[in-house]
């Protein structure tokens, strides 16, 4: 009888099985053919409104997402590459079919750096002469900040508001450690390194909370500036407004000219019939970005000549996927490809990363220095370009940052965990060790360092920390005495690290490419991207055929509330304490920095 329901279950489980690989490939088939088809999109009539609406999902490359996700209301349109999506806006600037943009700001998401690039090539489009409008149900701080560089912003006369600044989250562990009995010792160099104080303190360090107080300073008051200048008041009168909490609904709004005029949602129907001169909305001849996407930026270019753009996203790790993270022998054999590939003159390296593993950081660099003998390689930096992130980095030719981008973090440390005490207190486990010398089972995690282990530790540390400052030194051709002074671990905003050295330019994607295509003597070129992204079919294989769990199936939901940001940020923690089973060196940022 066991027999009978051993086959039974099995049966049953090989049938969801089959039944799962069969939904994704119908999934990925219809991804394909989607794609194919916004490819051919025929060009944009004349007349034509460009529409940006939540159903573009602008994000730093348009991967297919293989998660439940793409099934559940979370998944509202389809992915836009950056890139696309600034040089979509760039081109309907000089095509005459397009008259006008209408952004619509409800539920359109996007990080801060990606939203700053967004609003810059919207500004192009409106210096070119043609007008944007821009339209909002309500409006947080990011989708104000974008709205107001339109001509024109009308909000919903019944409309609320979120707009109380920008601000960040740490959560900090040592209560619950305690209460377990896990011990964790930090060895750092850098004040400001604060990356594992989550694990040995409750509260923020002063040098933690003054460097976190300038970053949310820095990013707000790039913000700030780009809206005043756009709506015409004052940076006091905007801080003002928020800090005595007077934005309350669209009508406060309106008086103190955040925005020009209130309608329900059907006059604002009829006020864009009448700008285009349309009988109707469904008679207005909108197209989505991302099929304007498609349509014009598909052609291949006629030149041979190619300008890379190579991605560096993600957490610099020694092994892992390549999917989500820089994984450091893989990636280092991506940049071999490009260097070896005589048809690209130059390259953008594209840098969007916190940081990670040392050894991963410098299998990178070492690829980087060798690409730059032979090609200009231009760095250009997301939202983050910091610790391992700015490690692969510093040595580029020129560095192009945006206002809100986090870099710098030029530091290093290491965790060593200890559930030695959480084994006996908690499970009631007694471990013993038995080695061949004094040292044998330090990196066991069974035990705390001692004096001895942990003067040997910091040596390793403070060998590397100098390794890093070395090299930011002649990256950027400054003193080590000048690098250690901005250094120390500190995490810097974009606007503040273009006046200490960190950075060259201010400016997008866009920018960077430009700026490398006229470093390699380009007038026409084709735009590459590496390494090349995977098709939906080669990642849905490699999930079911890595041993991928059914977790991944439901990858990709962003965490919304608090209490799933908190869970989710638990959760990292949990894992990065679970793979510190050996002696590894970090040059990473302190968190991931959620900014609201």
């Amino acid at each position: 009888m066991k027999t009978v329901w051993k086959i039974f279950f099995g049966s049953l489980l090989g049938c969801l099985v089959a039944m799962l690989i069969c939904l994704f490939i119908m999934i990925g088939m219809a991804g394909s053919a989607a794609s194919s088809a916004m490819k051919g999109s025929a060009a944009p009539k004349a007349g034509s409104v460009l529409r940006i609406d939540r159903n573009a999902l602008i994000c730093e490359r348009a991967v297919e997402d293989l998660s439940m996700a793409a099934f559940t209301k979370r998944s509202t349109g389809s992915k836009v590459a950056l890139l696309d999506a600034v040089r979509a806006i760039d081109a309907a600037a000089t095509d005459p079919a397009i008259k006008m943009i209408y952004l619509s700001t409800e539920g359109l998401e996007m990080s801060i750096s990606n939203a700053e690039e967004v609003r810059a090539a919207l500004s192009r489009f409106r210096a070119s002469g043609k007008p944007v409008v821009a339209y909002g149900e309500n409006f947080t701080m990011l989708s104000y900040y974008l709205a107001s560089v339109a001509d024109k912003v009308i909000m919903n006369t019944n409309g609320e508001t979120l707009m109380m600044g920008v601000a960040t989250q740490g959560i900090f562990l040592k209560d619950l450690l305690d209460k377990l009995g896990v011990d964790v010792q930090l060895i750092r160099h850098g004040k400001y390194k604060s990356a594992g104080e989550m694990f040995i303190k409750n509260a923020m360090s002063d040098e933690n909370r003054a460097q976190t107080q300038a970053m949310v300073d820095g990013i707000w008051g790039s913000m700030a500036d780009e809206i005043c200048a756009s709506r015409g008041f004052t940076r006091e009168q905007l801080d003002g407004w928020i800090n005595n909490l007077e934005l309350s609904n669209a009508r406060t709004l309106l008086e103190r000219n955040m925005v020009d005029t209130l309608c329900h949602i059907d006059e604002a129907k009829a006020y864009l019939c009448n700008l285009t001169e349309a009988p109707s909305m469904e008679k207005i001849k909108f197209v989505a970005l991302g099929d304007y996407a498609g349509a014009k930026l598909a052609a291949p270019g006629k030149s041979k000549d190619k300008v890379a753009v190579l991605y560096a996203t993600g957490e610099i790790v020694t092994d892992g996927d390549t999917e989500q993270n820089i994984v450091g022998a893989k990636f280092a054999a991506e940049i071999e490809k490009v260097r070896q590939d005589s048809s690209i003159k130059a390259v953008v390296f594209r840098v969007n990363s916190p940081g990670g593993s040392v050894q991963a950081s410098q299998f990178v660099r070492r690829e980087i220095q060798l690409l730059q003998e032979v090609k200009p390689v231009i760095a250009s930096y997301g939202d983050y370009a910091a610790s391992g992130g700015y490690w692969i980095s510093a040595s580029s030719d020129k560095i192009f940052c945006d206002n809100t981008t986090l870099t710098g973090s030029i530091g290093v440390f290491s965790l060593m965990p200890n559930i030695g005490g959480a084994a006996k207190k908690t499970l009631k486990v007694n471990i013993e060790t038995v080695g061949s010398h004094e040292h044998s089972d330090m990196i066991s995690g069974t035990r705390s360092l001692n004096g001895p282990e942990l003067d040997y530790m910091q040596a390793s540390v403070e060998d590397i920390y100098e390794q890093f400052l070395t090299l930011v030194s002649e990256g950027r051709e400054m003193s080590k005495e000048a690098v250690d002074e901005i250094a120390q671990g500190r995490v810097w905003c974009g606007c503040d690290a273009f006046g200490i050295g960190l950075a060259d330019e201010k400016g997008g994607l866009v920018d960077a490419i430009a700026y490398a295509a006229a470093a390699a003597n380009l007038a026409d070129y084709k735009i590459v991207e590496c390494p090349t992204p995977k098709t939906t079919m080669e990642r849905f294989m490699e999930m079911f055929g890595g041993g991928a769990s059914v977790k991944a199936l439901f990858a990709g939901q962003e965490p919304k509330t608090v209490w799933e940001q908190t869970l989710s940020q638990i959760e990292s923690a949990y894992s990065f304490l679970n793979n510190a089973e050996e002696a590894v060196v970090y040059a990473r940022m302190p968190y991931i920095y959620e900014i609201k």
